[in-house]
């Protein structure tokens, strides 16, 4: 019987993690598509492009700094508070960008004003993953740590559904209102979201294993620390494990967007359609090998999500060439929905496992968004460029993306695996018992 505190944490952080996500992922859809045309108007479109992703990247800078800080206060004082605060930053930080006027309206202090505005609610991102997987980890009952951790993960695919659900709602709009007035829908949605994933999220109770630590002043006084001197091979092992799931996650959400219609022709709804489609397969996909990982291990999940992405790489790009709007979603279900729901369902126990609890929700944090500012914000430029660099064919960016993915596949390797090491000591008193 799975305790109903159980159910509702992961329930609130699904939502709560939802609503951040969609904050987070609208940007980038944003970017991708009209960003380059209101605040960097006057330069070439690849320039433009690369600008408009340029200040995508910066959100990428500001979560390391996000996650340490919320980490700090949130392994201190208690998780639920940083989960409510991130969620207000993020809120508040995405409706403004809705408000935001344009290059021509006000010049040079637009994209200025953009550029602050993402560094918010990279800030707030930041500190949203490492306290919902956190919180949703330590309320799972035991033997079912893996599945019930995954739920606030599935809330980043849910989210970038939803923004894509709502950019497809505008996308039928002329060019001419769509970038008048149009992609500022999505933003300001959000403060309606926000206030929803606010009352569900405070009805939340603070984690028992926090409140147990707290109470026997087996609190941490200086998280960061503790986690650099005592657990640096986790951190180094968790940053390139993240990697490849990175790269791989940022090119179907975000660079498919820009390089699908303006170099492959595509129409934008095409494109967002079947974004949406290959997160819905995600979605689904995520709990299976969540559940899986629990009877399994980990490790050989985690690994085999990973070389699935290596091995379907370039034939992603080859289906993207075919100017087929069938082939394009055939090839984000299954290696966004499928191979990538591998990794991303067993990511969340997996890491979490790798850190002790007094030092748990800054270990995920730091590991999880400095992977994310090496390798998840400078993505769209650097596929860009890779892209560019090839008169518009995309084979060495998929060389790239292989090499990412093994290289996170080797770090896993080494990682410890909580489940296949439970069951090594479990062994011999089975055995000990029958006799």
């Amino acid at each position: 019987m799975i305790p109903a505190s159980s159910r509702r944490v992961a329930v609130a952080s699904l939502i709560g993690s939802t609503v951040e996500w969609y904050d987070f992922f609208i940007y980038g859809t944003a970017a991708a598509l009209v960003f380059d045309q209101l605040f960097f108007p006057d330069f070439s479109p690849v320039v433009g492009t690369l600008l408009s992703f340029a200040t995508f990247a910066v959100g990428w800078l500001a979560r390391p700094l996000g996650g340490i800080i919320a980490g700090h206060f949130g392994d201190r004082i208690g998780r639920k508070q940083m989960l409510v605060v991130s969620l207000l930053l993020m809120g508040l930080s995405t409706t403004l960008v809705g408000a935001l006027p344009t290059f021509a309206d006000i010049g040079v202090a637009a994209p200025i004003a953009l550029v602050t505005l993402r560094v918010l609610q990279g800030f707030a991102v930041g500190g949203e993953y490492g306290g919902g997987v956190v919180m949703a980890f330590e309320h799972s009952p035991a033997g079912r740590r893996g599945l019930w951790a995954c739920w606030p993960q599935m809330g980043v695919p849910l989210g970038l559904i939803a923004g894509v659900v709502v950019f497809l709602a505008i996308g039928g709009l002329p060019d001419e209102q769509f970038l008048s007035w149009g992609w500022r829908i999505p933003f300001l949605v959000s403060i309606v979201l926000v206030v929803v994933g606010l009352f569900i999220r405070l009805g939340v109770t603070e984690s028992k294993v926090f409140t147990e630590a707290k109470a026997a002043g087996e609190v941490a006084r200086t998280p960061l620390a503790e986690t650099v001197r005592r657990h640096p091979r986790q951190v180094v092992l968790l940053i390139l494990a993240h990697m490849g799931p990175n790269t791989f996650f940022y090119t179907f959400a975000t660079f498919v967007l820009s390089y699908a219609t303006a170099t492959l022709g595509f129409d934008r709804t095409t494109v967002l359609l079947a974004v949406a489609i290959g997160a819905a397969v995600e979605v689904v996909a995520m709990p299976v090998f969540a559940a899986l990982s629990d009877r399994v291990g980990r490790r050989p999940i985690y690994i085999g999500g990973l070389l699935a992405l290596a091995v379907t790489a370039v034939p992603f790009f080859w289906l993207l060439d075919q100017r087929s709007g069938l082939l394009l979603t055939v090839a984000m279900a299954v290696s966004f929905g499928i191979a990538h729901g591998a990794v991303y369902g067993t990511q969340p126990s997996f890491f979490s496992e790798l850190f002790p609890a007094r030092v748990r929700y800054t270990g995920l944090s730091l590991g999880v968004q400095v992977a994310g500012a090496l390798f998840g914000g400078p993505l769209p430029m650097i596929a860009t460029a890779l892209v560019s660099a090839q008169s518009g064919r995309p084979w060495a960016f998929a060389g790239y993306m292989i090499a990412t993915a093994l290289i996170s596949a080797i770090a896993a390797r080494f990682a410890p695996d909580a489940v296949t090491a439970e069951r090594r000591e479990e062994r011999p008193r089975a055995v000990d018992a029958h006799a």
